[in-house]
């Protein structure tokens, strides 16, 4: 598959933006994408409302399986009184268009995960952003990025990659299959950096790995249903750290290889953690004030 490799380079600190919103009374959220019946959201946030004396509801809509196309399913889940919903692949960019961003950072990401729809319209908020941050520092404190190679320049791949800007990384290498995504994002974290931008174009993630310290997959490849890995076995072990932004399965198969090879990884699961909480407070105005709590109920009824 042909592949579009955009380095960005000597790249700043980009501001990270959030909001939040208070509620009394019971609380209905969902989350609408596709191949999500193995998330672990509705748990989460059901969770987080018990720690915070909330009642939460947290429904699952796929809009395939409703036989509806997303923007009926993003239209009923408004208009039947559903405060917010978390909105996950393929559709964290096409969400974009149908709402109110007061966020300038959000707006240059161009991927939206987290709505609330209120008396003005559906405002929305990227929690993957903020929650790969946080995910980052807590994994590997205040030590930089590096030089990363990040594969999937979709909604998630925006996020990240944004997030490792404002982290410091020294260079940022995006792949993706389809080379316009590629270059989009390329142009986006210019503008924000105000570096040059580099593209160049390869068949082979051979490419683009030579001095790579970070490896980072934002595609579906590992999920449950998409089954693989972005990055084959023997190209790994040179460098110092990678991230998968998969958690369903937690071990995919990127995961165990980098492992085994000796890299430090960051699980997909402490984003969906981070971006989670994030989220929350976004629709309640509450943080739960016990993490470590939220992390036991977790472990506790999962179905591995």
């Amino acid at each position: 598959m042909a592949a579009e490799a955009v380095r960005i380079s000597g790249m700043s600190t980009a501001s990270r933006g959030t909001g939040s919103s208070g509620l009394a009374g019971p609380i209905r959220l969902g989350l609408i994408g596709d191949n999500i019946k193995s998330s672990r959201s509705p748990d989460l946030h059901r969770f987080a409302g018990r720690l915070c004396g909330l009642d939460v509801t947290y429904d699952l809509f796929v809009p395939r399986d409703m036989a509806k196309d997303f923007d009926a399913v993003f239209n009923a889940c408004r208009d039947d009184g559903i405060h917010g919903v978390n909105v996950t692949y393929p559709y964290k960019e096409a969400v974009v268009s149908r709402l109110r961003i007061d966020d300038e950072l959000t707006r240059r990401i161009g991927s939206v995960n987290t709505v609330v729809f209120g008396p003005d319209g559906a405002l929305g908020y990227n929690t993957d952003h903020t929650g790969f941050i946080a995910a980052y520092r807590a994994t590997f404190g205040g030590q930089p990025p590096g030089n990363v190679v990040v594969i999937g320049a979709g909604g998630v791949g925006k996020a990240v990659a944004f997030g490792l800007l404002a982290l410091g990384a020294e260079a940022l290498t995006i792949i993706d299959s389809d080379a316009g995504k590629a270059r989009s994002l390329a142009v986006a974290i210019a503008a924000v950096s105000g570096r040059s931008v580099k593209t160049t174009s390869g068949d082979d993630i051979r490419l683009v790995m030579d001095g790579a310290e970070g490896l980072v997959n934002c595609t579906p490849l590992g999920m449950i249903g998409y089954p693989g890995s972005p990055v084959p076995p023997e190209l790994l072990g040179p460098q110092r750290w990678a991230f998968d932004a998969v958690y369903t399965p937690v071990d995919t198969m990127f995961k165990l290889q980098a492992e085994a090879a000796g890299l430090k990884v960051l699980s997909g699961y402490e984003l969906f953690f981070r971006q989670g909480i994030d989220a929350f407070c976004i629709f309640t105005g509450r943080m739960p004030a016990n993490l470590g709590a939220l992390r036991r109920m977790l472990l506790e009824t999962s179905p591995n």
